[in-house]
């Protein structure tokens, strides 16, 4: 916040200017007073927000999916805020966490699926982020040491190490490198955590909280987090129909998300952005529209295509729906673009900040996606604003037009491609032989 003088000083220099140039107008000089230091002095809070196996099939307000969980949190911060239609993640959380903590492809820092370990030499995004206090509390999945995110240059991190818990109400909580067994529902923990450390702040701070639901293992939350009424607990029953129990997850995580923006100060609140995104697609058990082997795991459109929503301090544009392609890895430089500080070009980032004020388009031509086998095969994807190809570990490829086809059903190289096709296709293979290469 600047001073008291610091202000009566400027005002009397652009009183002075205006007095002195014609060409000046008042309504110039005021902008310009508003503009004056005021990132440097009052740099936004920011909260990063990351679902687990959340796709648009499961998230209010996209046409995907005909049965959505009641989330009212995530629906007030769409009404207040940006959704975007064309976010490009990695099929599976590993590697989406690392192209996002990374800023860089997976091909380029070798996590192109789970159980691969993130090496821990590797820049992260808080280490440009000096001026913030940062956080990392939830699911980590990049190593199985507990000490990695803190000695990568995270201040604190407590969460889970792994890729799930095998109970969400007895589970092993990691908390700077020590390990202990909570019997507290996880979603519900992790808010805790998050609630306390965010209370602890006196300067600018980054907290990155990603939450574990709604991931497997399907489960009945607390009942006061959900709305999907009395839930059979036997497995069997589970099994069934895991629809409603992966739908409460949800729901239990927007009341959770709630709770955490309602413990923060007025003031707190108002200075904070929120990025909220998910992971990766459903997974197949409750994938809804797309076909199962083209959800979670895969780099069709179930697999990779996932809900984003920004929200807060400086984010102008409200109740818009944004169409500009970003990339997991877009994240990083937006960030530190939101944060006042530079960004980095040794990444594969490019921030989309600019639409976050003004309806312009993102400075990303293309999109691309990859997952890996125990074979270390691949399966690679590249999109354009309205094409994308698709080429496959076993030499086949695939070319849609998402525009028409957003469901990805008619293969356009089953056929012979028109002239502009062609050079569509093209234009994509080479475009993916320079990510990959």
């Amino acid at each position: 916040m600047k001073s008291l003088l610091s202000i009566f000083t400027y005002s009397v220099m652009a009183l002075f200017i205006f007095s002195c140039s014609s060409k000046t107008t008042a309504e110039e000089i005021t902008e310009e007073i508003a503009d004056n230091g005021t990132e440097d002095d009052n740099p936004p809070n920011i909260l990063l927000i990351i679902a687990d196996d959340m796709g648009l099939d499961a998230t209010p307000n996209y046409p995907i999916g005909s049965i959505k969980p009641n989330m009212p949190n995530l629906e007030g911060l769409m009404a207040n805020g940006i959704k975007f239609n064309n976010v490009w993640v990695n099929p599976l959380c590993s590697p989406t966490r690392a192209t996002m903590l990374t800023g860089k492809y997976g091909t380029q820092i070798g996590i192109t699926r789970v159980a691969q370990t993130l090496v821990s030499s590797e820049h992260i995004l808080q280490n440009d982020m000096s001026n913030y206090n940062t956080a990392l509390i939830g699911k980590w999945h990049l190593s199985t040491d507990a000490s990695q995110p803190t000695t990568m240059g995270i201040d604190y991190f407590a969460g889970i190490l792994n890729g799930t818990v095998q109970d969400y109400y007895n589970w092993s909580l990691v908390e700077n490198s020590n390990s202990a067994t909570s019997t507290e529902y996880v979603t519900s923990k992790l808010t805790d955590l998050s609630i306390d450390w965010v209370n602890a702040q006196n300067d600018p701070w980054f907290l990155w909280l990603a939450y574990n639901a709604p991931h497997t293992p399907f489960h009945v939350p607390p009942s006061n987090l959900h709305s999907q009424g009395d839930l059979p607990i036997d497995q069997a029953s589970i099994d069934a129909n895991p629809l409603p129990y992966f739908l409460a997850a949800l729901e239990a995580m927007d009341s959770e998300i709630g709770r955490l923006l309602g413990a923060m100060s007025a003031e707190v609140r108002d200075n904070t952005v929120i990025i909220f995104i998910g992971d990766n697609g459903s997974p197949n058990q409750v994938a809804q529209e797309y076909d199962r082997s083209r959800a979670k795991g895969s780099i069709y459109q179930g697999g990779i295509n996932v809900p984003m929503v920004l929200s807060g301090q400086g984010i102008t544009r409200t109740n818009i729906e944004e169409n500009s392609i970003i990339n997991a890895t877009d994240l990083y430089n937006t960030i530190l673009e939101l944060s006042g500080n530079s960004t980095n070009s040794n990444t594969d980032s490019k921030s989309f900040k600019n639409v976050l004020t003004d309806s312009g388009v993102g400075s990303r031509e293309y999109a691309f996606s990859e997952v890996s086998y125990d074979d270390d095969t691949l399966d690679y994807t590249v999109r354009s604003a309205t094409y994308k190809y698709m080429l496959f570990r076993n030499g086949t490829e695939a070319l849609y037009n998402l525009d028409l086809d957003p469901l990805e059903i008619t293969n356009l190289l089953d056929n012979t491609l028109s002239e502009a096709e062609m050079e569509i296709y093209n234009e994509l293979t080479s475009e993916l032989q320079e990510i990959v290469n």
